[in-house]
């Protein structure tokens, strides 16, 4: 019977070097849109994270801050920041809650969804821009991949897998409530 070949250290396997490209890839396209949103957005006299929150409020409706702060992956310190820059600057409103009364619940005004309709159009026309040379099936598929990279990053993210020296410092178990910023 062989002996089952050992890859050497000095010789990574495909599926390391499909990971560091993917790696290197995924980074480029973040800081590229980071700084695009930014100086997109910002322009509108909201932060990304604003926009973010205004964009989850949008498509899920009205919600409680709690839920708001798990859609955005934030705390709840920080979701309450948020929302009171947006309802200052007349974005969101807070309304009594329909199924209890004591609680409040987050909604978009209309300037609210008029600001985050022309912010997301124009987004999407950058899209259109991008994509314009490409062949439908390319784009079907780009998009596909993804969302599938997306899902399987949040369920991760969600399961409370962390990496480096944060994974040490904060502490692997998503029900221990540590965190690293």
């Amino acid at each position: 019977m062989p002996k089952p070949r050992v890859k050497s250290a000095s010789q990574p396997s495909t599926l390391q070097r499909d990971a560091e490209a993917l790696n290197a890839a995924v980074s480029d396209l973040v800081r590229i849109y980071q700084f695009r949103d930014r100086d997109k957005i910002c322009c509108y006299d909201i932060s990304v994270t604003q926009c973010y929150a205004l964009e989850a409020l949008v498509e899920q409706g009205p919600c409680r801050s709690q839920a708001l702060a798990e859609a955005l992956m934030l705390d709840k310190s920080t979701t309450t920041r948020v929302v009171d820059a947006l309802v200052r600057k007349g974005y969101v409103e807070r309304r009594t809650d329909p199924v209890d009364a004591r609680a409040l619940s987050l909604e978009v005004t209309v300037s609210g969804r008029k600001l985050y309709d022309q912010i997301n159009a124009e987004l999407i026309q950058q899209q259109i821009d991008l994509l314009h040379d490409l062949e439908p099936e390319v784009r079907a598929g780009a998009t596909e991949i993804l969302r599938r990279l997306a899902k399987a990053a949040q369920a991760r993210f969600m399961s409370g897998v962390s990496v480096g020296s944060c994974a040490t410092a904060c502490g692997t178990d998503a029900n221990e409530g540590k965190s690293c910023g």
